[in-house]
């Protein structure tokens, strides 16, 4: 079976290829269009990233393709009808970053809890001083945990390993499961009450649009730290700013912001063509958190890992090797 890659790096092509050594692989560094479609159009398995637009025209110059491949969890950069009609297998990677991102937040809490960047700024600038340096434990803190999917649950885990206490708010309550990670669940309200940290994990829609907003902000417990790693807009950046100013809020973890250019997901800030239409340097310079000594910001890295990315490959190699033995697996359609 004849399968061709497109969007390819020089790495993942070396690891795809020790993967499939009994396949015809090709590799292409750029993406798949109607233009170098009939490159490969013997090829019956194509496999692409993000920025691939898998068009309706580019399928009709792949008369032999049996199974899409796409190395990435959405996949609407595939037209799926055109797909059904040729009766074409479209594969995706539903997951691949849950822990990954999990052990960024904590990564997020625990250099503010111990105040890692200004402690590495003063050694830097003043020497061997621990002056202003007091830090806080974790252990008997409350953890928040606003959306209790997969993240989420990693991040209550590694919160029971410190010693934490943990409350999380979600729309559907799983209760076998809070029983066995050891958390409870309460309302949206009682959980910004009582959180010393609150860490938010849920995808961005018009119903989680400023969750977190001027007109619940308030409620916080004075003093506590919020930490998201999900979607920038499901905090509202001016009610942020002033619960900051006021010391509602005694510190914040941010790997997204809400004016971050419009990310599908993760993934697409690997590929080549958001870097090039998405200036977020520029952004970052002019956002006014980035001034503030109790704010920390990383640049939507969260995902970001050698192991996340490899299961990102690793799972379209299990798609293709099954599809080739007549498994179907992750299958969209």
């Amino acid at each position: 079976m004849k399968v061709a890659f497109f969007e390819v790096k020089d790495w993942e092509r070396e690891y795809l290829t020790n993967q499939l050594n009994d396949v015809d692989v090709a590799f292409f560094s750029e993406k798949l269009s109607a233009e170098n479609a009939d490159m490969v159009k013997e090829c019956e398995i194509i496999s692409v990233f993000v920025d691939s637009q898998i068009t309706k025209e580019v399928i009709e110059k792949l008369p032999n393709v049996k199974m899409i491949a796409t190395r990435s969890t959405g996949f609407d950069q595939i037209d799926m009808q055109a797909c059904k009609e040729r009766n074409i297998t479209v594969c995706n990677v539903p997951s691949y970053g849950e822990n990954t991102v999990a052990e960024h937040t904590f990564a997020l809490i625990l250099a503010l809890s111990r105040k890692i960047y200004q402690s590495v700024d003063q050694v830097k600038e003043e020497g061997f001083t621990i002056s202003g340096l007091i830090g806080f434990d974790l252990k008997g803190k409350t953890i928040g945990i606003v959306g209790m999917g997969h993240i989420g649950q990693h991040v209550a885990r590694i919160a029971k390993g410190f010693e934490m206490n943990v409350v999380a708010y979600d729309t559907k309550q799983d209760k076998k499961l809070a029983k066995k990670i050891g958390f409870t669940y309460v309302s949206l309200e009682d959980l910004l009450k009582s959180s010393d940290i609150i860490t938010l994990h849920l995808p961005y829609n018009e119903k989680t649009h400023h969750l977190v907003s001027a007109s619940n902000i308030n409620l916080i417990k004075k003093g506590a730290y919020i930490i998201n790693t999900s979607r920038g807009g499901i905090i509202e950046t001016a009610a942020l700013i002033e619960a900051l100013g006021k010391g509602i809020i005694a510190g914040a973890g941010l790997d997204v912001l809400e004016e971050e250019c419009f990310i599908k997901e993760e993934a697409h800030l690997l590929s080549k063509d958001f870097s090039e239409t998405c200036d977020i340097k520029t952004m970052l310079q002019n956002h006014i958190l980035m001034d503030r000594k109790d704010v920390i910001i990383t640049p939507h890295n969260a995902f970001n890992s050698k192991e996340a990315l490899e299961r990102i490959l690793e799972t379209t190699v299990t798609n293709i090797i099954s599809f080739n033995k007549g498994r179907k697996v992750n299958m969209v359609s």
